[in-house]
């Protein structure tokens, strides 16, 4: 199975069904970043902090994995000039909707793997931004060597994650019969570790694959990849989502990695 072709498809369904994560932010809110109120979100409810994003203003900014109308148009509003890297072409189409409706002359979009950043120059960035994606993808290292290598000494990577234990639990029991079951071990893989037929359902009904990966994979293979870890919160879904794991624990993460200014 072709992993990044099976998850960009599923995200561009995605976007003509309507996700919450693909509805593009207002002209009200582009005029508001601006005049230099905004914020943006790396995990669906926390602001990443404003000590985070000092770069923003005059810099160069990847939002990486990150498009759908919302973070990029943000920052470019708030002067920075925006590069946003996406699998889904239908998620890229919002990110140049808001550009063009509000004059983001300093975003462009850019098709492609957050695995094989090679379209883009070594240092060529102060700031990545990376909202909750890595769990579509089954091997972080490279993920963070490319980051690493696009950054100029002293940038940092913003990324949210998943905490891994969300996938120890089966979602089928949560969601049909709302108890909380441990199905499943870490790292996981809806590619190897569900049913074919469990896995098929989740394909016929437009979701994307999904991987757990542990945290030695994702704060060790940051510090593996050259990178100091510099700030760290934790998140959950937001409670109209009713999500029966968050209810017992956070189940969504975000770090700060910066790359050392002599790297």
């Amino acid at each position: 199975m072709d992993i990044f072709c099976t998850n960009r498809d599923a995200w561009d369904r995605k976007v003509a069904a309507g996700t919450r994560w693909a509805l593009p932010v207002s002209s009200e809110v582009i005029a508001q970043a601006r005049q230099g109120h905004w914020h943006i979100i790396l995990t669906p409810n926390k602001p990443v902090p404003a000590a985070w994003l000092k770069a923003v203003p005059g810099g160069d900014v990847l939002c990486l994995a990150g498009a759908g109308g919302q973070q990029g148009p943000v920052l470019a509003a708030a002067g920075a000039r925006v590069t946003v890297l996406d699998a889904s072409p239908a998620m890229l189409a919002l990110d140049d909707q808001v550009a063009t409706r509000d004059g983001l002359d300093n975003l462009r979009t850019l098709p492609g793997d957050m695995a094989d950043l090679s379209a883009l120059p070594d240092r060529s960035f102060d700031l990545i931004v990376n909202p909750v994606s890595t769990c579509f993808v089954p091997d972080l290292a490279p993920v963070w060597a490319e980051a690493f290598r696009v950054l100029r000494p002293g940038g940092s990577l913003l990324t949210g994650f998943m905490n891994p234990a969300y996938y120890i639990f089966d979602p089928d029991v949560a969601d049909d019969e709302g108890r909380l079951e441990v199905a499943f071990r870490v790292p996981y893989s809806d590619a190897v570790d569900l049913e074919p037929s469990r896995r098929q359902a989740l394909l016929d009904g437009g979701e994307a694959l999904e991987f757990s990966h542990t945290l030695e994979a994702q704060l060790g293979g940051l510090l593996a990849a050259g990178f100091f870890i510099t700030g760290f919160y934790e998140d959950g879904f937001p409670d109209d989502m009713d999500d029966l794991v968050t209810r017992h624990l956070p189940s969504i993460m975000a770090c700060r990695a910066t790359r050392p200014a002599a790297g």
